[in-house]
């Protein structure tokens, strides 16, 4: 997994509460292998217009917002279906943080596993985000995942807060095989005390 540290980006302002999973990718896409890049299908159905083609007003498909990585939603964002799909959907568009005022859980803990930063603020501060992405020189934003800080344009600072063990999973880039394995030779030397204990259970296979 893609260690997360700091993150210096564009920012895109998402204004639209409960954006479901199947907003951020549809279910026919679901059975799409991992391998292919699912940024091509991330809010495929909002983002496109009747014939397929992209929406030059969605947010995301304006000239300054193409290379975004942070975008700033509304409320509940990531509710309904349990999807991991809609992760990659944000991963591979090239998102590395999502700023809202509350996820759906299953979305929250997705975004951890596959190193995307949710970060939860208050509605005042996301609303206060939303006035000075509209109207500063500049549209970027400074995440710093160490200091739990957010650097916004106009020079203010907003700190947020991360539970400590998923925040170092993400600083360090590790998801639950690589955390597994940092347990490896544990899980070794269980494995070899274990075949000379009970020999019987070593040679079932």
């Amino acid at each position: 997994m893609e260690a997360f540290k700091k993150l210096d980006s564009t920012a895109a302002s998402l204004q639209v509460a409960n954006i479901d999973t199947d907003q951020i990718i549809p279910a026919r896409f679901l059975k799409t292998p991992r391998s292919t890049n699912h940024g091509e299908f991330l809010f495929h159905d909002i983002r496109r217009n009747s014939s397929g083609e992209l929406d030059p007003n969605f947010i995301l498909n304006t000239p300054e917002n193409k290379q975004t990585q942070i975008l700033v939603a509304d409320t509940n964002f990531g509710c309904g279906s349990s999807r991991e799909s809609a992760v990659y959907a944000l991963f591979d568009a090239g998102i590395r943080c999502v700023i809202a005022p509350s996820f759906g859980d299953i979305f929250y803990n997705n975004s951890i596993k596959n190193g995307l930063l949710p970060i939860e603020l208050d509605r005042n501060e996301i609303e206060d985000i939303w006035q000075i992405l509209k109207t500063a020189n500049n549209t970027r934003i400074e995440v710093d995942l160490k200091n739990q800080t957010i650097h916004l344009p106009n020079g203010k600072n907003i700190n947020f807060q991360i539970d400590p063990f998923r925040k170092q999973t993400l600083i360090e880039g590790l998801d639950d095989i690589d955390l597994t394995l940092k347990y490896r030779q544990l899980i070794e030397d269980h494995e070899t005390s274990n075949a000379v204990e009970r020999p019987w259970i070593a040679t079932i296979s």
